[in-house]
């Protein structure tokens, strides 16, 4: 389907989706070491005799840690994803003015 818009709105809108994205995979990027260490607090309170060390090595071998790290993953996917699609648009762009200069200089030959 052709995208009869402006440029300019599409590269906002492109821009807008990258912003969302990037801030989604930098929340859950920056609370990472947050999240570990309730995890490990929480398992910690179930087994107070339990090592830290051990508490850690049981919570970065479970389910629920590997269901965040993978979110964590496929947010920043997305993110990329969305700074692509906005580079694309102005690469795209560039390459429409530079192929109307290139024809405008043929027309003036």
């Amino acid at each position: 389907m052709i995208d009869n818009r402006p440029t300019s709105e599409r590269y906002h809108e492109a821009a807008t989706a990258w912003v969302e994205a990037d801030a989604a995979a930098s929340l859950l990027e920056e609370t990472r070491s947050a999240v570990l260490s309730d995890m490990v607090t929480e398992m910690l309170s179930k087994n107070i005799s339990m090592a830290v060390n051990r508490a850690e090595a049981l919570v970065k071998s479970s389910s629920r840690w590997r269901a965040f790290v993978t979110d964590m993953v496929e947010l920043r996917r997305k993110a990329n994803m969305a700074k692509v699609t906005t580079e694309y648009i102005r690469m795209r762009h560039s390459e429409e003015m530079s192929q109307e200069a290139t024809h405008r200089a043929a027309s003036r030959i």
